[in-house]
């Protein structure tokens, strides 16, 4: 897209002209991911609503971003809703994109009729994901003659298959050799940001927080900064699951999902 201000997106569903009753659904992802992360939840919210998949800031085919703080993330979806000329949505959020979906509430309540944010809260957190960061930064792509080449070297910095497997869908085959998609020296000066809070201010709509039972990212010593931005709270646990719920265990995840939008929708 020319303008650098909207980002990358993907619609699933029927589109909001047919389905004038609803109004759609924006989807975002966490750090390191893209618009495909959420796409099984997509697939089952589009039998319903108009669904709107995005690709945050410097990720996935987004444009490079200078600034990656969520007031600048927030505004940068609000720009492309804008380009679609979409007023209201819900929003639902992984990680980062559940801070953005956040910063969005806070910042356009009148255009959020709810929000889901998965095992985020609103605080700033200690740089847990830098080691990541500078595993990716640290992989040879010279050397790289295939991806089990990149895994072999990002094995020395991080243990899971499974996250190394997630972060291996960032690397692309090119007339050059293999590169990164992720902007990694962009994101490596806007990490603080990404680990920041975010604002201050309150949203009165409703806002469903999903916490993976076994994650430490959503814990009863965040409640405070949770209730000084919002009031209508709803909270579930999925129990045995981590940081990444959502793909751990997706029937659970989506039913409550589509429960709680279907639960604050026009009829």
């Amino acid at each position: 897209m020319s303008n650098a201000q909207i980002l990358n997106f993907e619609q699933l569903g029927p589109s909001p002209d047919a389905a004038k009753q609803q109004a759609p659904v924006v989807l975002l992802h966490g750090l390191f991911g893209d618009l495909d992360n959420l796409k099984s939840l997509a697939k089952e919210l589009a039998e319903h609503y108009p669904v709107l998949l995005v690709d945050a800031p410097n990720h996935g085919d987004s444009p490079e971003f200078a600034k990656m703080d969520y007031a600048s993330m927030a505004a940068a979806l609000a720009a492309t809703l804008d380009h679609l000329q979409l007023h209201q949505i819900h929003v639902v959020g992984h990680s980062m994109g559940g801070k953005i979906a956040m910063e969005f509430a806070l910042t356009y309540p009148d255009r959020t009729l709810s929000v889901i944010a998965a095992d985020i809260s609103p605080v700033a957190y200690d740089p847990r994901h830098r080691h990541i960061l500078e595993a990716l930064i640290s992989v040879d792509l010279d050397a790289v003659t295939n991806r089990q080449d990149a895994d072999r070297q990002l094995a020395k910095s991080i243990d899971s298959r499974g996250v190394r497997q997630f972060l291996l869908k960032n690397l692309r085959h090119t007339d050059t050799g293999y590169q990164w998609r992720l902007p990694l020296a962009r994101l490596d000066t806007c990490y603080d940001a990404i680990s920041g809070a975010v604002r201050d201010g309150h949203y009165e709509g409703p806002i469903l927080f999903i916490k993976g039972g076994d994650s430490d990212y959503l814990l009863a010593q965040h409640e405070d900064e949770i209730r000084s931005r919002f009031s209508n709270i709803e909270m579930k646990i999925i129990e045995g699951t981590g940081h990444w719920l959502h793909a751990e265990k997706p029937r659970i995840f989506n039913r409550l999902a589509l429960a709680f939008i279907q639960q604050h929708s026009r009829t």
